[in-house]
């Protein structure tokens, strides 16, 4: 068993247009000032990482890194969500996505576009000396989610089928970096529960450069159990984000919400604390499956400032770690028998 690292802390949530939120510098400052140890810096905003600068010089991530350690700070992973999710979309998904990739790009072109991203992604994370990219994986099937009216015969394993083809050649790239990528399973993706993870490495053969990016919120909000994915999958966990939910069913609305805004559905994100998360539970789960990566806050709560939430999240993540045991509780006997007592 390994003890899990951190406090670490995904930045974008809390990226603005104003000091200290506005650089990386500023950032890190912030975070390391609240107690934060490792950062998740998503490699889509400028502001905070020169992905091309990255992927291309060693001398401009060791300056990265050598800011972080000047903090206290170490690099924990990149985080590629916007480039996964933009390798596929359906239709309208590629218009509601349009903000995140380059305008007049659309079909083949904004897949391409995505999947030089990544591969820029995977030699950054090579020059920075880190393991894993946490990403989407976008989708095609997402809006035949529920099957009504009835699916046609082999649209969803069409829609892996796809899937598979253009992620395909990005895990193989990664794998001989010797990196991973994290698959966030999220809503609006195909990969959203372990079922659909479990059809895409069927899909990919088990490939092992498809991992998981472990975040119980989304797990919690589809009513999963979110325990039991940690026994079922713990080995292929590589990135465990902190973050917290709560669901509050009604005679009115169930997981669906209703359309409503965040505020107003049963099912909504908190801060890690304020949820129905058993995070004592997931981490020492975690800690027996022989997670060692970062334990990284996310904060998306709908109802704590993001200041509030970061200063006590630190905490909260620093309360949780286990200091695994390197020794078992009953030794002594051991060592009495051989003594011969």
């Amino acid at each position: 068993m390994k003890t899990i690292k951190g406090p670490g802390l995904y930045l974008v949530q809390f990226y603005r247009d104003q000091s200290p939120f506005n650089s990386l510098a500023n950032m890190a400052a912030w975070a390391a000032s609240l107690g934060y140890t490792g950062l998740q810096i998503p490699s889509w905003v400028p502001a905070l990482l020169d992905l091309d600068k990255a992927a291309e010089s060693t001398a401009y991530c060791d300056d990265v890194k050598g800011m972080l350690a000047g903090c206290g700070l170490e690099l924990a992973e990149l985080g590629s969500y916007i480039q996964g999710q933009c390798l596929a979309l359906c239709s309208h998904a590629e218009e509601a996505f349009r903000g995140f990739y380059p305008a007049g790009l659309r079909g083949y072109a904004r897949a391409a576009w995505a999947a030089g991203q990544l591969k820029k992604s995977i030699s950054a994370s090579v020059n920075f000396g880190t393991k894993n990219i946490s990403v989407l994986s976008g989708g095609f099937a997402w809006h035949a989610m529920y099957p009504w009216p009835q699916r046609p015969a082999g649209m969803i394993d069409r829609a892996f089928t796809e899937l598979a083809r253009l992620w395909r050649p990005l895990l193989d790239a990664a794998d001989e970096a010797g990196v991973t990528f994290g698959f966030e399973l999220h809503p609006g993706c195909d990969l959203f529960d372990g079922a659909t993870y479990e059809m895409f490495l069927d899909k990919v053969n088990n490939h092992p450069a498809a991992c998981l990016t472990y975040d119980p919120s989304h797990l919690l909000l589809q009513q999963l159990d979110y325990l039991e994915f940690i026994r079922l999958y713990g080995g292929r966990i590589r990135a465990f984000h902190v973050k917290d939910a709560e669901f509050y069913p009604s005679g009115r609305m169930g997981i669906y919400g209703g359309y409503q805004p965040w505020a107003k559905r049963p099912g909504r994100f908190r801060s890690p604390g304020d949820g129905q998360v058993d995070f004592k539970r997931v981490f020492s789960l975690l800690a027996e499956a022989g997670y060692e990566g970062w334990a990284i806050l996310e904060w998306e709560c709908f109802l704590k400032s993001p200041q509030q939430g970061a200063l006590q999240g630190a905490a909260f993540i620093r309360d949780h770690i286990i200091q695994v045991t390197e020794v078992a509780f009953d030794d002594f006997s051991g060592a009495a028998t051989a003594a011969g007592i």
